[in-house]
């Protein structure tokens, strides 16, 4: 069992002994911790809470909707939802904060408690500090009878999402009509299933192949949208010659296409396409995190602006975002935050800029995909083990590159002339990711597998 407190929220598998796993008791301490700090923090008592469909969402919703009544906080239950929806749906309620109850693409024994402010937005890491401190200490009274909160479920996000993506300046809903795309879904039976149809359907596109879009978490593949995870989605694209695909994670904040040849267009380059039509309307900055590809930069320069680089977490990226006034950034995940919708991961705001881009380019997916900045990135871990000092293996390698350029912003990126490697703990899972880029597949992999011996030497 696992429980990882970062600042991507309170994450871990459901079950197990308290503190070792995602159990009722920490679901309840961290929910009323979070809660109390709310409400004390702004005098407002309303919170919004809304899930993924994962299978442990429904008992998780119902501790959390009670431990917020218990604390006198008016909850507005949005059900089955997406953390992007969430997000807008706090400062349209006008609400404290929000909760998010979804541990995005981990599998399905994982849950989790995203935590956002008056803004709709993550936490920061010192405020992460404060929930815990709080809930371990459980320093706080509940609220007598007469004072208990109340529920409101609303169900109308779906719609004040869609029609607030539609109104986007950038989003061209009659240019997407004419190109009369055929689009396959694969929303690994999570809200994706609901969100991606009926935004599709709204943006004018008449023929959607619907593959692992019932949401009843039940995810019929790793749920992290990667390649080896979507054959199920190439092979809808390829049997119903359909103009692409559409892959997202379980909470729909991560965005992967797949082009007409039933190749994915890369997760990393979600972003690098939806900034370089924004960028070709609106000259400006970009951001993605350190692990995200060159092309972003490289399509930035093209387009007269300048990129900056953050911290990998969402709420770190949206730091740098705001500190440099950028017009669109995210993550290489397949993250797009779009700050003229608002300032977090959204595969809809996604999904509607690129189709936009794609109908009035009036090119094959695949066709573009060619023509953008060509980098190839490889993805690694290394599990770790109890006792192993973190710090002192990054400490160790950055002696060893110390004539090369390199950043300790988060973990270590080495800059070698051609390549980069990126070393950083996750957030979210017990492991070390490893991520490097190349110009070719064999020299980024070729540069990971030289790096995680030197790891493995030094671990030994």
């Amino acid at each position: 069992m696992t429980l990882i407190k970062s600042i991507s929220g309170i994450r871990g598998t459901i079950g197990g002994r308290a503190g070792e796993g995602l159990t009722p008791i920490d679901i309840v301490k961290f929910t009323a911790s979070f809660g109390k700090i709310l409400m004390q923090s702004t005098g407002n008592k309303k919170i919004v809470v809304g899930r993924d469909a994962r299978e442990s969402g429904e008992m998780v919703n119902n501790l959390v909707v009670g431990t917020l009544q218990s604390i006198g906080a008016e909850v507005v239950d949005l059900g089955l939802s997406t953390t992007p929806t969430v997000e807008i749906a706090v400062p349209l309620e006008r609400a404290a904060g929000g909760i998010i109850l979804t541990a995005s693409h981990n599998p399905g024994q994982w849950n989790a408690l995203k935590l956002l402010n008056a803004k709709g937005e993550f936490i920061s890491d010192a405020e992460g500090q404060e929930v815990l401190s709080l809930g371990e200490s459980l320093d706080f009274d509940f609220a007598e009878v007469q004072d208990l909160g109340k529920v409101v479920n609303d169900s109308s996000y779906l719609q004040k999402h869609i029609d607030a993506v539609l109104a986007l300046e950038y989003v061209d809903v009659e240019a997407i009509k004419a190109a009369r795309f055929k689009v396959a879904v694969d929303a690994v039976n999570s809200t994706g299933g609901i969100f991606i149809p009926a935004l599709l359907e709204a943006l004018g596109v008449e023929v959607i192949y619907k593959i692992h879009c019932e949401p009843n978490g039940k995810f019929p593949h790793n749920p992290e949208p990667l390649k080896e995870h979507l054959t199920d989605l190439s092979e809808a694209v390829m049997t119903n010659k359909a103009d692409l695909g559409i892959a997202v994670d379980p909470d729909v904040d991560r965005l992967v296409f797949m082009m007409e040849d039933g190749e994915l267009f890369g997760e990393e380059y979600t972003l690098v396409a939806v900034a370089d039509y924004i960028l070709s309307q609106q000259k400006g900055n970009t951001v993605s995190n350190l692990s995200s590809t060159r092309a972003l930069r490289d399509v930035t320069v093209r387009h007269g602006g300048e990129y900056f680089a953050a911290a990998v977490g969402e709420v770190n990226v949206v730091t740098k975002m705001k500190e440099v006034a950028a017009v669109i950034g995210g993550e290489g995940n397949g993250g797009v935050i779009y700050p003229a919708s608002h300032y977090g991961r959204d595969a809809l705001v996604g999904v509607a800029i690129f189709l936009t881009h794609l109908a009035k380019m009036g090119k094959k997916v695949s066709t573009y995909r060619a023509e953008l900045p060509q980098y190839f990135m490889s993805k690694n871990k290394i599990t770790l083990t109890p006792g192993l000092d973190i710090d002192g293996l990054l400490a160790k390698m950055q002696a060893k590159y110390a004539h090369e350029q390199h950043s300790t912003v988060d973990g270590l990126k080495i800059d070698f002339e051609n390549e980069w490697v990126h070393l950083r703990k996750s957030n979210t899972e017990p492991i070390i990711r490893i991520y490097s880029e190349g110009p070719t597949p064999e020299a980024a992999e070729a540069i990971a597998q030289k790096i995680i011996r030197e790891i493995e030497e030094i671990i030994s």
